[in-house]
């Protein structure tokens, strides 16, 4: 395979290399396991052709069929049956005088069997060396020292010449970490290698396969042959493979180290590569499939203590942030003002993240606290968040420069950037900010590639043939944000929006109750200067009367009986007024009240007061109420003292009261057959001093109804009325309903 060039690289397919390792042979059959692929090596381990079994059932390949009445169709069908997509099955198979190990297993419609001989180059017992390998390296809880027993064990288990312990970073360049290695040996610990040394689908590869063994660097792998399909040979997928052959860019790369056999063991932390257990031998070298599980193992049990101890110092982390982000919410819950609980406390902005200071820009102004770089730099840098911001409302950089060249200049201060932004379409911002760390990376040589131009003058890449130390500063650069920060960021952030959210519910509520109170003053205005001024006009007329003095007694006598009705009109219109305001004061004493004695006592009191003859109150159902006493009587004797007022100047007067009960309201009907009310006026009827224009004749103040709309409304109950003039009316008084004091139905 020719080198790829530098666009496609990063996509060389290598999972379909189209040939396998030297040290074994494959074959793969389709679903009637037909044999339709096969290496051409496979001459180098038994007595037949690639060429002559393509195409033929497996049952009818007679080198299959040996003397120890192994029944590979048989082994193949149970391996299938066992599979888990891709999983693989190995046996031991003997093959014309050989032993095997016989992979197995089902992908993308093929039966996959790779054959490795099962002799290795190791010699010792590695079952009861492992156990003791296990122990050895979970003796430590550190993970540096976790690491490093780590690289030790596996150099006794595998025998290679260095075993080194490559972990990931975040930007996807990896660097040795734990390090065993044989004396001669110059120590690669510390050293960097940039990200391009794996590319990204051979990291996907090391998450699908733990293990990956290169024998022999310097041996020359063998095609796969195929017979065409339509006149093209459809290439076959290897990525489950044990002896799947190896990317030419990737033999070279290690040629140019010196390396002669590698072996990989994967490290995952959940389901990401966390880093790799990387081994080099300086001679070929040959492990079995068996002891490469073994050394497998070790692999997993290091990937779950790395898991194990990276949780639990996340945990550590994520504690600290909760219990800062808590304090600030406890701030937020006693209505300290968000600028003042996020920056202004014991416990602020900065201490929510491990940060050199924090920013807030609240409402069009800028809060900080900490080491931060000017204001000026802030509001600019506020400005360009509106593009930047990603869709989760946040933005995160450890190399603010790199996005905003300006930060170059604030470099001690503003290196790095967590921003947080509060609302959706305001500008608005928590921000977090991070100084330069100055670093020194020492790379394996020189982290960028040798570009090269062939004959025709195509750019192409080779692998690094120096790898002699290489340092380099990095600069402009601070300590990468971390998931658990961002976390605690939002969180945070999702605080001071339900803290600002409960504010403004808080404000409209407030807003709402003076526009209710600015309504009534309006209406105390409207009647200190419209109702109040007609009894005024007839004591200041009568009064300039009297003062003339030129009347007679009698007349004098009666116009000051008329000075005395207008004083008493004024007090109780202004008994009213205050009646009214009481209620809105007055706080609700809930009881069981009964409905019963309330309304026969209140009836009675009622025809008494009443000299009509032939009035007629009739008393039906009466549910209980749950509510204020008081202000239930009020409710009551106000609405049917109405009723009977109204219906007086009937020959026959009748009042019905009735009440009702559904699953959640208590409603009580007041019926009568008085002169009714005009249906544009149903609604204003319950305003303060608004009275029906039917009801001229009849005394008094406009204010009961409205009295009682305003002790239901703090019943959570209504009121409302059907009517028509002549026809008399119907009044609708609902209570919530309980099933028991103070619980709601």
């Amino acid at each position: 395979m020719s080198d790829p060039n530098l666009e496609t690289c990063d996509t060389e397919p290598i999972h379909l290399p189209g040939s396998v390792q030297h040290h074994g042979f494959l074959i793969a059959l389709d679903e009637q396991l037909v044999v339709r692929y096969c290496s051409e090596n496979i001459s180098s381990f038994i007595e037949v052709n690639a060429a002559d079994i393509l195409g033929l059932s497996l049952n009818d390949v007679e080198v299959f069929k040996n003397k120890t009445n192994q029944d590979l169709v048989a082994l193949v069908r149970f391996a299938s049956q066992q599979d888990l997509t891709a999983g693989q099955n190995a046996f031991i198979y003997h093959l014309n005088e050989q032993t095997f190990n016989a992979i197995v297993h089902f992908y993308n419609g093929y039966h996959l069997i790779d054959f490795e001989p099962a002799a290795s180059n190791l010699n010792h017992d590695l079952q009861s060396l492992v156990g003791r390998s296990l122990s050895e390296i979970l003796s430590d809880k550190k993970i540096e020292n976790l690491l490093h027993n780590v690289a030790q064990q596996i150099k006794k288990i595998i025998g290679y010449d260095r075993v080194m312990v490559y972990k990931f970073h975040d930007d996807g360049h990896g660097e040795v970490v734990a390090e065993a290695k044989s004396d001669s040996f110059e120590s690669w610990l510390g050293l960097h290698y940039p990200a391009s040394d794996i590319p990204k689908q051979a990291r996907e590869l090391y998450k699908i396969n733990l293990v990956r063994l290169i024998a022999d660097v310097h041996s020359t792998p063998s095609a796969l042959l195929t017979r065409p399909v339509e006149g093209k040979a459809i290439p076959l997928d290897l990525t489950h493979s044990t002896l799947r052959a190896v990317s030419p860019i990737h033999i070279q790369y290690l040629k140019n180290m010196g390396v002669a056999s590698s072996f990989s063991v994967s490290i995952l932390d959940r389901d990401n590569l966390w880093g790799l257990i990387a081994c080099h031998n300086y001679s070929p070298r040959f492990i079995n499939y068996r002891e490469r599980e073994s050394a497998k193992l070790v692999g997993q049990v290091l990937s779950s203590a790395i898991s194990f101890r990276e949780q639990e110092e996340d945990q550590l982390h994520v504690a600290e942030h909760r219990q800062s982000v808590e304090t600030i919410t406890r701030y937020l819950l006693r209505n300290i003002v968000v600028q003042d609980a996020l920056i202004n406390e014991e416990c602020s902005l900065k201490d929510v993240l491990d940060c050199g200071g924090g920013a807030l820009y609240f409402e069009n102004k800028l809060y900080v606290t900490g080491d931060v770089p000017d204001h000026d730099f802030i509001h600019k840098l506020v400005d360009w968040l509106g593009e930047k911001t990603y869709a989760d409302g946040y933005y995160m950089t450890h190399k603010l420069v790199d996005d905003f060249p300006q930060a170059g200049k604030h470099k001690l201060t503003a290196s790095g950037l967590l921003a947080c932004r509060l609302g959706k379409d305001l500008k608005e911002y928590m921000l977090w900010f991070r100084p330069e760390v100055k670093t020194m990376v020492k790379w394996a040589g020189n982290p960028e590639k040798i570009v090269q131009k062939d004959d025709k003058g195509i750019t192409h890449i080779s692998p690094r043939n120096s790898f002699i130390e290489w340092s380099q500063q990095v600069e402009l650069s601070a300590i990468a944000w971390k998931k658990h920060e961002l976390d605690a960021a939002v969180s945070l952030r999702d605080e001071v929006n339900y803290a600002i959210s409960r504010k403004a519910n808080e404000l409209r509520v407030i807003n709402e109750k003076l526009r209710a109170a600015y309504e009534e003053l309006d209406t105390f205005s409207y009647t200190i200067s419209h109702d109040l001024k007609n009894p005024l006009a007839t004591i200041k007329s009568y009064s300039q009367l009297i003062k003339k003095g030129d009347r007679s007694m009698e007349k004098v006598i009666m116009m000051a009986e008329r000075i005395d009705a207008g004083t008493q009109k004024m007090q109780s219109m202004i008994d009213e007024v205050l009646a009214y305001s009481k209620v809105g004061q007055s706080n609700i004493q809930k009881s069981q009240i009964n409905m019963q004695q309330l309304l026969q006592e209140l009836c009675e009191d009622l025809s008494i007061a009443n000299s009509h003859p032939n009035l007629d109150i009739q008393i039906k159902e009466t549910p209980s109420i749950v509510g204020d006493q008081l202000m239930v009587l009020q409710v009551f004797s106000n609405v049917i003292g109405n009723a009977v007022k109204y219906s007086s100047k009937s020959e026959f007067p009748k009042v019905t009261i009735s009440g009702t009960k559904n699953d959640t309201e208590i409603v009580y009907a007041i019926s009568d057959n008085g002169i009714g009310i005009p249906k544009e006026e149903h609604d204003r009827i319950f305003e303060l001093f608004s009275r029906a224009s039917a009801g001229k004749d009849f005394e008094g103040t406009g204010v009961g109804l409205a009295i009682v709309k305003r002790i239901l409304e703090k019943h959570e109950g209504n009121i409302w009325v059907d009517s028509a003039i002549g026809k008399g009316s119907i009044f609708f008084v609902s209570f919530k309903r309980y099933d028991s004091l103070g619980i709601a139905n």
